[in-house]
């Protein structure tokens, strides 16, 4: 099964290591995710917290915008995926 692609980076928090992104698809808690730019795989991560608005969420569909707290610096533009 294929990387399925669920979203972009819209913006980046360095100081608090945050990416906010804007959904395509489905995402939850627990999901692998795995960050490409420019057809680059830059890192894969576990999905252990997003939020939308400060308040901590479980699961977003398409269309909602989330934070993603991630271990590695990001660039906007940054595709995510969700790993199979």
């Amino acid at each position: 099964m294929a990387d399925f692609k669920v979203g972009v980076v819209t913006h980046y928090y360095d100081k608090i290591k945050v990416a906010i992104v804007e959904l395509d698809g489905n995402l939850a808690v627990g999901d692998k995710v795995k960050f490409v730019r420019g057809g680059e795989d830059l890192f894969e991560e576990n999905v252990d917290s997003m939020q939308v608005e400060h308040n901590n969420i479980q699961s977003a569909s398409k269309g909602d915008i989330v934070g993603l707290k991630v271990s590695n610096e990001l660039k906007e533009g940054a595709e995510v995926y969700k790993v199979s």
